[in-house]
């Protein structure tokens, strides 16, 4: 595809379509019957505090280089921190597409800290089980995903061995992330997708001269009316930027009960009258997600001290 000049010094709207430190590949609208460009592009100043997917103001500094001046609001941003650090994964999404697999296996809780980041932000949530068609690890992966199914979020049984046809409707028109542990399939399903992705990502890795695979940064792509966000392959999610309060908000199940307790400060620990384990014990709360919740609490008000030196 040929690339219209952009003039040293103009000023332009673009879209961050690939994440790497500090580099970042922002794709420019064509204008007056140009066709779109894509430039390299650093942050002005030392910080860098952009995701893919961000909207973005640049000033060309070259013919494929650029320069970002300014990050247009965000409409929602996911990510993730601990006591000292965090990462931006994605910003203005529509939904979050959790990708597991019947095998190596996947975390449950992992889960449940994705979706917490997803609920925080008002993003949907999606789960994918992928290679399904391995008969003998199915049934586990499907007991540890039905707790998830029963609160309603939908789980789409595929193979992407076998093509991504079948999540291409849950797809469409949407402006989604793929999220999940390493070995799950993700970058499988993305080039089932979108079979350009293998060329996209090696143009990259060799302007980097990394030769780095697509997983080791975000990258993003136009599909069906909307765009998909491939990401790293997660180990941990810590949730240090959320409040104990906003925790439990993001826990769906907790919605009928936060409020409920005998006491208004209640931990939802050993307390008498605690509506939460009410709802554990009558079986309207899964005991499993509600470890995750107490698990996930613990953790970010472990990182607030740390983080405030005690």
């Amino acid at each position: 595809m040929s690339k219209p000049h952009q003039n040293r010094g103009t000023t332009h709207e673009g879209v961050i379509i690939a994440a790497f430190g500090r580099h970042y590949e922002v794709i420019v609208a064509g204008q007056a019957g140009q066709e779109e460009s894509r430039l390299k592009c650093y942050p002005r100043g030392k910080r860098s505090t952009f995701a893919c997917g961000d909207e973005v103001e640049i000033e060309a500094s070259g013919s494929d280089q650029g320069v970002i001046t300014a990050l247009k609001p965000r409409r929602n941003l996911l990510w993730r921190s601990d006591a000292f650090r965090e990462k931006l994964i994605a910003a203005n999404l529509s939904q979050v597409v959790l990708v597991t697999a019947t095998e190596p296996g996947f975390s449950d809780l992992l889960i449940s800290r994705c979706i917490a980041a997803a609920e925080s932000q008002h993003l949907k949530t999606l789960i994918v089980l992928n290679k399904a068609d391995l008969a003998g690890p199915l049934p586990a992966a499907r007991r540890m995903l039905a707790p998830f199914e029963r609160l309603g979020y939908e789980v789409v049984e595929m193979s992407a061995r076998a093509g991504a046809d079948s999540l291409r409707p849950y797809l469409a028109g949407q402006r989604s992330i793929f999220v999940g542990q390493s070995g799950m399939g993700k970058s499988t399903l993305t080039n089932a997708l979108i079979p350009e992705a293998r060329a996209a990502t090696r143009e990259i890795s060799e302007a980097l001269n990394s030769g780095k695979h697509t997983t080791t940064f975000a990258r993003l792509y136009p599909l069906d009316g909307g765009w998909l966000i491939d990401s790293p392959g997660l180990q941990a999610f810590g949730l240090a930027h959320l409040t104990p309060d906003e925790l439990a908000a993001s826990f769906v199940e907790f919605h009928d009960h936060l409020g409920k307790c005998r006491f208004r400060d209640c931990q939802h620990e050993a307390e008498p009258g605690c509506a939460l384990h009410s709802a554990v014990d009558s079986g309207a709360i899964d005991a499993r997600r509600f470890g995750h919740f107490l698990q996930i609490r613990d953790e970010i008000r472990q990182a607030k001290r740390q983080s405030q030196g005690w």
